[in-house]
């Protein structure tokens, strides 16, 4: 019985790091396609999203039978209840790539503003979202939660540059009134990344949970509150 648990659990192991991987290439893919504004590309991460969609509810189902065949306790419960969470993360991620891909195919622009996209900081954040992303697969494999933990501190500069996103495609679109469509579609994009920041400090939490018990969740709320 113990072989045959270890053997779910290393399948159910082996499918999330394949989703992993799928998704680092479609946020990978999505960073190509907006700054190549290249719609083939586009295309390609559109049809795929089918992938992540099906790895999606595959991993859940066997999680779901997992826990139904063998109620698992301690690490084992730990551990299969942050692969449903990190799986639902995962997929929202690459629902961003997907919504990415959207806007490049249908946006009507043809050449990009280089200087734009320099003081946009736009490369930078996709770089930063992939070495996030990267590092939280690395530390789910080698059950390294300080790697995670390391994770939830590069949140705060997808943040910054997300807010300062925001004025620079202002002051853009003033200046060109013919780009506003292409600048409004391109402010979308800053959020999904953004917003991948965020799934991502949750999978962080999920991987310090399944390793070390610890609920980071919420912390900085808690440290607030015990400060007042």
């Amino acid at each position: 019985m113990v072989k045959f648990v270890d053997s779910e659990l290393e399948q159910l192991k082996r499918e999330i790091d394949q989703m992993w991987t799928l998704v680092y290439n479609q946020i990978e893919q999505a960073r190509d396609a907006v700054m190549r504004l290249d719609r083939t590309v586009a295309q390609q991460i559109m049809v795929r999203e089918r992938r992540v969609d099906a790895f999606e509810l595959k991993i859940d189902s066997d999680v779901e039978d997992f826990i139904a065949l063998f109620t698992p306790v301690a690490v084992d419960l730990r551990f299969v209840l942050a692969i449903l969470k990190i799986n639902g993360d995962l997929e929202r991620i690459g629902d961003y790539a997907d919504g990415i891909a959207r806007f490049i195919r249908d946006t009507d622009m043809e050449v990009l503003d280089q200087t734009l996209l320099e003081r946009l900081q736009l490369e930078n954040m996709f770089s930063r979202v992939l070495t996030m992303l990267g590092e939280l697969q690395k530390a789910l494999r080698d059950e390294d939660a300080a790697l995670a933990t390391v994770v939830l501190s590069q949140d705060e500069l997808l943040d910054q540059i997300n807010r300062d996103s925001t004025s620079i495609l202002s002051d853009y679109a003033k200046s060109h009134p013919d780009a506003i469509p292409f600048c409004l579609g391109l402010g979308g994009v800053f959020r999904k990344l953004e917003r991948t920041g965020d799934h991502l400090t949750n999978i962080a939490e999920e991987i310090v949970f399944y390793i070390d018990a610890k609920v980071l969740k919420h912390n900085e709320l808690s440290e607030t509150n015990a400060s007042r």
